[in-house]
C-alpha cells in the first residue's frame, strides 16, 4: 500500500470518528476505518476493564463469524488469557519502551515478533476457530495508560500481515485514541448538561426534553405518560438549624429513595428539578402502577432521619384529566396536585382527575394562566 493511500486512510479514519455522535458510532468508525486502512476482512475494538480483569469487545465489523455481534453485550475475555495486556504492555512500557502493534498467524507469532508464542496461544486458537489466517493487534494508549486494543484480521488464504502493517497499525491507534478521547469529553459534557451535580439524578433540562418526547408518543401511539412531582418537606428547617451540608445530605438521601422507587417503573426517569423539587417521569406503565410507586415513595421519604417527608402530586394520561397535548399541561396538573398535597400536609400522593367531574386539582391547574418558566412557582406563592 502506497504512502499516499495510507495517508488518505488515516484521514478517513479520523474524519469518521469526528463525525460520530455517540460512543457506539465512534467505536464502529474506529474499527471500520482500521479495517479498510489495513485491508482486513474483520476488525474489533476492545477496552481493558481493569476493575473486572477482562478485555471487553465494544464493536465488531466486517465479516463476522458465528456468535460475533456488531455491538456485543457480553463478549469479554479474562486478561489472563491475553497476558500481553498486563505483562507485555505494562512491563515493557513502564521500563521505558513504547507499546507497539504485532502480527499473529494461525500458525503462531507473525513476522518480526521474536518468538512471542507464549503470549499468543489463545489468539492463535481463536484465529483457527473462526477461519482466519492472521491478525494484527495494536494496543490503544489513552491518558498515559493502556486503554484497550484494535484487532484486524484476514481470512485463511489471504496475504499475511507484515511488520510494516503492524507499524502502520501503531499509527492508526494513535488516531483512534485521539478520537476516543474526544468522544469521552463530549459524553462527559452531555452527561453534565443533563445531570444534577449533587444527586446524580437527571436535571430539569433532561426532564423537559424527555417529557416533550413522551407527550408526542402519547399523541401518536396512545402511550400512558405519568408525572410525579415531589416537594421535599423540611429542607429549609434542616438548612437553618443544621447547616447546608446536612441539607445537601438530605437531598442526596431523598434522591437515592427516588431513584430506588423509580426503578420499580421500567424506563422511568428520576430527576431533581431544582432546590427541594423532584420528579419521576414514566412512559408506558398504567396510572395505577405509578400511584403505587408514588405511595411507596411517600412512605420511604417519611422514614428518612432528616426532613419531614414529601408532598407528592401525580398526573397521568391514564386518568380522566382531559386532553394532554403539551408537556406544559401535564406539568401544571402534577404541580397543582403536589401543591394541594403540600397545603393539606398529606402523607400520601394527591392524584389529578380522581375526584370526579369537578376535580379541584384540574380546576387549579386550568385556572393558572401559563407564564412560561416561572409558572410552576405560582402555585407556591413564591
Amino acid at each position: 500500500m502506497g504512502e499516499d493511500v495510507r495517508l488518505r486512510a488515516v484521514v478517513a479514519l479520523a474524519q469518521g470518528m469526528a463525525a460520530a455522535h455517540t460512543p457506539r458510532e465512534s467505536w464502529r468508525a474506529a474499527a471500520q476505518g482500521a479495517l479498510i486502512a489495513l485491508g482486513g476482512s474483520f476488525a474489533a475494538l476492545s477496552v481493558w476493564e481493569r476493575e473486572r480483569g477482562r478485555l471487553r469487545v465494544l464493536a465488531n465489523v466486517g465479516e463476522r463469524a458465528a456468535g460475533e455481534e456488531e455491538f456485543p453485550e457480553n463478549e469479554a475475555y479474562p486478561v489472563n488469557q491475553f497476558p500481553e495486556i498486563t505483562e507485555f504492555l505494562h512491563e515493557r512500557w513502564a521500563g521505558g519502551g513504547e507499546p507497539h502493534a504485532w502480527v499473529e498467524t494461525a500458525g503462531g507469532p507473525g513476522p518480526g515478533d521474536g518468538g512471542r508464542a507464549g503470549y499468543c496461544h489463545q489468539r492463535v486458537a481463536a484465529l483457527r476457530r473462526r477461519g482466519r489466517g492472521c491478525c494484527v493487534v495494536a494496543p490503544i494508549v489513552l491518558h498515559g495508560r493502556a486503554w484497550g486494543e484494535l484487532y484486524v484480521a484476514r481470512p485463511v488464504g489471504e496475504p499475511v500481515f507484515e511488520r510494516a502493517d503492524a507499524d502502520f497499525a501503531s499509527v492508526l491507534v494513535a488516531v483512534v485514541a485521539a478520537g476516543i478521547a474526544q468522544t469521552e469529553r463530549l459524553e462527559e459534557a452531555r452527561r453534565l448538561a443533563f445531570t444534577d451535580s449533587l444527586t446524580g439524578l437527571a436535571n430539569r433540562r433532561a426532564v423537559d426534553l424527555r417529557l416533550d418526547e413522551a407527550v408526542e408518543r402519547h399523541r401518536v401511539e396512545g402511550a400512558v405518560v405519568s408525572l410525579v412531582v415531589c416537594d421535599l418537606n423540611g429542607l429549609k428547617r434542616v438548612n437553618d438549624s443544621l447547616g447546608h451540608a446536612v441539607g445537601d445530605r438530605l437531598l442526596e438521601r431523598f434522591g437515592s429513595v427516588l431513584s430506588l422507587c423509580g426503578a420499580m417503573l421500567p424506563g422511568a426517569l428520576a430527576a431533581r428539578l431544582g432546590g427541594d423539587e423532584f420528579c419521576l417521569l414514566s412512559v408506558g406503565p398504567s396510572s395505577d402502577e405509578v400511584v403505587r410507586v408514588a405511595d411507596e415513595l411517600c412512605l420511604r421519604a417519611g422514614e428518612l432521619e432528616l426532613g419531614d417527608g414529601v408532598a407528592c402530586g401525580v398526573a397521568s394520561t391514564g386518568d380522566p384529566i382531559g386532553a394532554v397535548r403539551s408537556a406544559r399541561r401535564l406539568f401544571r396538573l402534577a404541580d397543582a396536585a403536589q401543591y394541594r398535597a403540600k397545603a393539606a400536609r398529606a402523607r400520601v400522593p394527591v392524584i389529578a382527575g380522581r375526584e370526579g367531574a369537578d376535580d379541584p386539582v384540574i380546576r387549579l391547574a386550568d385556572s393558572a394562566r401559563p407564564t412560561g418558566a416561572g409558572e410552576r412557582r405560582r402555585f407556591r406563592g413564591r
